[in-house]
Formats: structure tokens, C-alpha cells, sequence
């Protein structure tokens, strides 16, 4: 299947200079080429698990990521990225997303989400996983488990003929039945050669509404998943985003493709380090 595109009106930001308001359908090469920007990524990030423990600074793992990409012939999207001065997000406990790596230490029992995209050969890889320092709490643990399976819930609907709608309805419902609330100000993107692309990935929805997914989509799947209210609030870093009960958030991300018969998870770990030292 040859690069195409179908038109479905999406509203455009503007900041984003790439963006197009049609949902890109993309071909056999392309899903190689995010094959192999994904596995990258995902390697990336089963490095991270071995830097997360107690002590630990986030600007290590923001050097990591960096070292990890000069040494694969890689960019991680986010340096530079509108003024983002980080080579990948790192989000702490009741920090929603877009947390600086910065000299912050990691204590026992907190919990961090990591976000890396990385382009390889211009493709990117996007994806973001939970991890912990130290001892795990229970109620921690529990989150964590109801955010990844909120993602999964949301890419076993992806398929052709079924409609984005049905990606947020399932994440909203699995979330909502474990009585979490799921975060609206921010959602999942088209990908591939731009970093952020239509169509828009409600976390929340009604099933049977919005585009139908066709064969060729890609695009992520990142559920932000609070223990508390929903409600969040930005710094004035402009950037990192926090609950505004400073309860817990957590949250995972794939970078996904729609196949003949289904989905293709891109970025999943190929040492099955979905979520370090946390039973899924």
C-alpha cells in the first residue's frame, strides 16, 4: 500500500509547522522504518530500568538517554523541541507528564514515568514507561498496573473499521471501573515522520464515534492515569504538569500501527520490561 492520505478534518496546530490536517496512511516501508525506530526506543528505555533506584538524579537518566542515542545513530525529538532543553521527559509521582530530567534525587518508593522518542533514519519512536525507586507501595503498585492496562485496553480496540471513539471509551471505562479518573488535557498523536501529527488520541470517549481507523494509521496510544481527580494544573516552567490534589498519575505509552487485522505495537520491550519490578 503506497503513502496516501484521507480526508478527515482534524484541527491543525499551529505550532506544530509539519502537522497536516489529513490523517496520513502509510505503506510497508514505513512500518519498517518505525519497526525499527520503536525497537530503538524501547531498548533505550530497558536501559533507564537499570539507572531507577533510590538516589539516583534525573539529569543521569537524561544523560543516559543522550549517550543511548549518539551511540545509535539516533535524536531524541525532544532536545530543542520548542525551547525543551532534555533529551527525555522524566515525571515523578504526582507530575502528570513533561517533568524535567533535571539535579532532582529519586526517593524510596517514588514512582517516575520516562518518556523517550527517538528518531532513527527519520522515523520516530515514541513510547513512555513507569518505574520505581526502591520499595513499591501498594497503592502505587495498583496504578501503575490500572494505567498500563488502560493502554492495552485502548490498543486491543485499534483495528480497521473500528473508530478512534472506541480507543478512549475502552481506556475511560477500564480506568473509571477501578475508580481512577483519566486526564483530558492531553492525549495520543499521530506519528512517523513528524513528531506530533493528526489525528488527536482521546483518552476518554464514546464508543462507535470519530474517524474510522483505516489500515496504514500510526499514531500513539499514552493514557494519563490519576489516583485522584482528573483536574490538572501547569507549572510556570510552562512545561511539566501536575494533579492538582497532588495525588499520583501515571502513565504509559506505544507508538502503534493499523495492520490488515489488527494493531502492531511498535515500541514493546524486547527484554518484556513493560514496567520494571511491577507485576502486570
Amino acid at each position: 500500500m503506497k503513502d496516501s492520505y484521507i480526508n478527515v478534518p482534524v484541527a491543525p496546530r499551529p505550532q506544530d509547522a509539519h502537522r497536516t490536517e489529513s490523517i496520513k496512511l502509510y505503506g510497508p516501508d514505513a512500518f519498517e522504518g518505525m519497526r525499527r525506530a520503536g525497537a530503538l526506543t524501547a531498548r533505550c528505555l530497558d536501559g533507564v530500568s537499570d539507572l531507577v533506584r533510590e538516589g539516583t538524579a534525573l539529569s543521569e537518566i537524561n544523560a543516559f538517554v543522550l549517550d543511548f542515542a549518539a551511540d545509535h545513530d539516533a535524536t531524541p525529538a525532544t532536545l530543542g523541541y520548542k525551547g525543551y532543553q532534555y533529551a527525555c521527559c522524566t515525571s515523578v509521582n504526582h507530575v502528570v507528564c513533561h517533568g524535567f530530567p533535571n539535579e532532582k534525587k529519586l526517593r524510596d518508593g517514588d514512582i517516575v514515568n520516562v518518556d523517550v522518542t527517538l528518531i532513527h533514519n527519520g522515523w520516530y519512536g515514541d513510547s513512555s514507561r513507569m518505574y520505581v525507586a526502591g520499595k513499591l507501595k501498594r497503592t502505587a503498585e495498583r496504578l501503575i498496573q490500572i494505567a498500563h492496562e488502560a493502554m492495552m485496553q485502548g490498543i486491543r480496540t485499534v483495528r480497521p473499521g473500528a473508530r478512534l471513539g472506541d480507543i478512549g471509551h475502552a481506556i475511560q471505562t477500564y480506568a473509571h471501573s477501578k475508580r481512577c479518573s483519566v486526564v483530558r488535557d492531553f492525549c495520543g498523536h499521530g506519528i512517523g515522520q513528524v513528531f506530533h501529527d493528526s489525528p488527536n488520541i482521546l483518552n476518554f470517549g464514546r464508543a462507535g464515534t470519530g474517524p474510522e481507523l483505516r489500515e496504514g494509521m500510526i499514531f500513539t496510544v499514552e493514557p494519563m492515569i490519576n489516583l485522584g481527580r482528573a483536574d490538572v494544573k501547569m507549572l510556570a516552567d510552562d512545561w511539566t504538569a501536575v494533579t492538582r490534589d497532588k495525588s499520583l498519575s501515571a502513565q504509559f505509552e506505544h507508538s502503534v500501527g493499523v495492520t490488515s487485522d489488527g494493531v502492531e505495537i511498535f515500541t514493546l520491550s524486547p527484554l518484556g520490561l513493560h514496567a520494571p519490578g511491577i507485576e502486570l
